[in-house]
């Protein structure tokens, strides 16, 4: 893919978050991730790729746009598109800390065509890299990222999602002496802030979204990170939608380099309502202001976009 796609494609994450942050803190989840939807798929119309999704808002029947199978581009070079116009709808309605609009581009057939269902995932950032191990305990996992990172079990910051099902996890991370930073929804942007220095975040371990886990993946290998994952099916129905989309093998460790193949990835965000690594999206007299980030993999490139727009004289019609 050519270079100058990266602000291309973050143009695209740019309009989903304007366009949802309106409805920040008015309990509207459902409106907030339509706005998203409408605004980034208008988006991807002023680009010139032909584009696939193979992550997106539901099979054709359950969306109107992005949906699984849908093409999107003005035309250009064939690639495969993973996105999620609103990770965190919740996060958005409430008002609170971490959504984000985010996207995973590669060439046709290179990012893993994951069921809508639970994936089990471990990540960290590139000095861990090699050293994580989703079949070992959670003990033996921190006490090898400890070292390779040169630091106390103590010192380190792992990110779990607040949920029953974690308990376990939870326990065992606190009786090995490590820090829990505990979140509402949406673990890519936590996956982001593993792998990149001086965040404060330096593992996520637990279970989550499958295609949320297919597009963290996209980023953490732009980062020269390291990811580990496994499906996590709750049913005979959630079994049969893998077997649906290609996976022969529920049970299997899924590397980054079966989540996310070849070396032509990019992967762009922009943040909805504040965060850690990303500010929210601010409206100001006549314009609003952005921040988003950039990743390609072949260059190893991570761009953090500051950027303002003016009502009056954007490509596309938005409804603010």
């Amino acid at each position: 893919m050519n270079r100058e796609l990266a602000l291309e494609f973050v143009r695209v994450t740019e309009a989903a978050a304007i366009a949802s942050a309106r409805l920040m803190g008015k309990g509207d989840k459902i409106g907030a991730d339509q706005a998203a939807v409408d605004a980034m798929r208008m988006a991807f119309d002023t680009i010139d790729i032909s584009g696939t999704v193979v992550i997106g808002e539901g099979e054709m029947d359950e969306a109107p746009m992005l949906y699984i199978g849908e093409n999107v581009g003005a035309g250009g070079p064939a690639v495969d598109i993973a996105v999620d116009p609103l990770e965190g709808t919740n996060l958005v309605a409430k008002g609170l800390n971490g959504a984000i609009a985010v996207i995973a581009i590669a060439p046709k057939g290179c990012l893993l065509h994951a069921p809508d269902m639970y994936m089990d995932k471990i990540a960290v950032g590139p000095r861990a890299r090699g050293k994580i191990d989703i079949t070992a305990p959670v003990a033996v996992n921190l006490k090898n990222v400890a070292q390779a990172l040169d630091r106390e079990i103590s010192d380190l910051t792992v990110v779990i999602l607040d949920r029953p099902r974690h308990d376990k996890i939870i326990h065992e991370v606190r009786q090995a002496g490590a820090r829990i930073k505990l979140i509402q929804d949406g673990d890519v942007s936590p996956i982001v802030s593993a792998g990149i220095e001086g965040t404060g975040v330096h593992m996520l371990m637990g279970i989550g979204g499958a295609p949320e886990g297919v597009i963290a993946a996209a980023a953490m290998k732009c980062l020269g990170g390291d990811m580990q994952a496994r499906l996590y099916p709750e049913n005979e129905e959630d079994v049969k939608r893998a077997l649906k989309m290609g996976i022969t093998d529920v049970n299997k460790v899924l590397t980054i380099d079966d989540l996310v193949t070849g070396d032509d990835v990019m992967f762009a965000a922009t943040a909805i309502t504040e965060g850690e690594l990303l500010r929210g999206v601010q409206y100001f007299g006549e314009g609003i202001r952005t921040h988003s980030i950039s990743m390609r993999f072949k260059s190893g490139t991570v761009r953090f976009v500051d950027a303002v727009h003016s009502y009056d004289r954007k490509p596309f019609s938005i409804k603010y």
